[in-house]
């Protein structure tokens, strides 16, 4: 099976980070892979009560800014954040997205 793109780190930008984290429901899967570490798909259509074809584009959209990565194992996608490489690159954004408060989103 053919792993997702996802742009080098030296590629992603700022604005592309933003404008991903724009949409509500985009937030809310970013602060349920801080929790999880990794999920698949079905964890956010069951939590955010979306259907599977909205949350995949939604997972597409942060995936191709550089947010999230995917590993393929079989037939199933898993994602998780890149906690690691983002907060080098842009320290504190995601600390402040995951922080913020469920209400403000």
């Amino acid at each position: 099976m053919k792993i997702p793109y996802q742009p080098p780190i030296e590629s992603i930008t700022y604005t592309k980070v933003l404008q991903a984290l724009s949409e509500p429901n985009r937030v809310k899967i970013i602060r349920c892979l801080s929790e999880s570490g990794e999920n698949n798909c079905t964890a956010y259509t069951i939590k955010l009560m979306l259907p599977k074809s909205t949350v995949s584009h939604h997972i597409k959209v942060l995936r191709e800014a550089g947010l999230i990565q995917a590993r393929v194992q079989g037939k199933e996608h898993f994602y998780s954040l890149r906690k690691s490489e983002i907060e080098h690159k842009f320290p504190g954004l995601l600390d402040s997205v995951i922080q913020v408060n469920e209400e403000d989103i």
